[in-house]
């Protein structure tokens, strides 16, 4: 299979975070040779997330990430995207063939950010990920099906991610502040230091949209806590190791000997967390390798377009998490 340059075809690749896009192009063989970012993030409407928004950023960069790697056309596309899974139905029936009409790509996989963080630690092998900053997911597989624990958002789980310390490190400060018991006079401190008064924060925090992350900024304040031996902080770090460790046992194949990687910003917490979480995870998961992530989601997109362009994607497909639609694959004669 060629490019419409009769060059080789080349593989498009997509991430769409909330932050914005970061889009690559590539050839089987030589990796990525272009890539551009977007700091607008894909909106959501009626319909969940918008294809028609995604397609309007898409083409003006890919045309230009085409021209300057010298890619001849695109055989495959791999577009990883935040809130896929629940809200990516019109982006299921409709970006496959917008790829198509533009760029002339016929082999599209769609995934869920979750799996091509996934695929961008793991690749596609048997095992678990789970993606711990502001909130956390888990997402494993056994090569046969697609499993997801979590992931619920900060008023309904994402237990043990950085807005769920940082809620509890705050909630043990108020309780100081109360003379309740179960209080920290040092998350007290640092939540005074950091916000102001308590008894100010209920009205400033709650109209907040983005609250989840003003929580999760106090969770380094409890990790230091935690390292200077206060007891409370250290059992908020201890509760959030079991959730993360409870999460990553929930997606985790059962048998064999299945890779284990952890992802994200929370890592960056430091001993008062990785240390109960070691634990943790050796205790519920004795039979997991634990092996640091070989990359990013945009990665696992390279690997998923990649892998799709040459026929050689081995995941499962699953309604919400990874949906691929195939036209011709490249042959080894072709790439060569």
């Amino acid at each position: 299979m060629t490019g419409a340059g009769g060059g080789p075809a080349g593989f498009l690749a997509v991430d769409s975070g909330g932050s914005g896009l970061r889009v690559a192009v590539g050839e089987p063989g030589r990796g990525v040779l272009a890539r551009r970012e977007s700091r607008e993030p894909l909106r959501t409407g009626d319909r969940g997330l918008d294809p028609d928004h995604l397609m309007g950023q898409l083409v003006p960069m890919v045309r230009a990430l085409t021209a300057e790697a010298g890619v001849g056309g695109l055989g495959a596309a791999a577009v990883g995207a935040a809130g896929l899974a629940s809200l990516g139905d019109a982006m299921r029936a409709e970006l496959p063939a917008a790829l198509e009409r533009e760029f002339g790509i016929g082999r599209v996989a769609l995934a869920a950010d979750a799996v091509t963080a996934y695929v961008g630690a793991l690749g596609s092998r048997p095992g678990a990920v789970v993606a711990a900053g502001t909130g956390l997911i888990a997402v494993g597989t056994d090569l046969t099906a697609w499993h997801r624990a979590d992931g619920w958002g900060h008023l309904l789980g994402d237990c043990g991610g950085g807005a769920w310390i940082g809620r509890a490190g705050l909630e043990a400060a108020l309780r100081a502040h109360d003379g309740r018991s179960g209080g920290s006079a040092a998350l007290l401190a640092a939540a005074e230091e950091q916000y102001g008064p308590v008894r100010e924060l209920p009205g400033a925090l709650y109209p907040r949209p983005d609250r989840a992350a003003v929580l999760a900024s106090f969770a380094p304040r409890v990790a230091d806590c935690a390292a200077d031996g206060d007891p409370v902080a250290g059992e908020v770090l201890r509760a959030a190791a079991g959730h993360v460790a409870d999460s990553a046992a929930a997606v985790c194949p059962p048998s064999g000997t299945p890779r284990l990687a952890l992802t994200g910003g929370l890592l960056n917490l430091g001993a008062a967390l990785l240390t109960p979480l070691d634990e943790e995870l050796a205790r519920r998961l004795p039979h997991a390798r634990r092996v640091p992530a070989a990359g990013d989601p945009l990665h696992g997109s390279v690997c998923l377009a990649t892998d799709l362009l040459t026929g050689r994607l081995t995941l499962p497909g699953d309604g919400a998490m990874l949906t691929v639609t195939r036209g011709p694959a490249v042959t080894e004669g072709d790439e060569e």
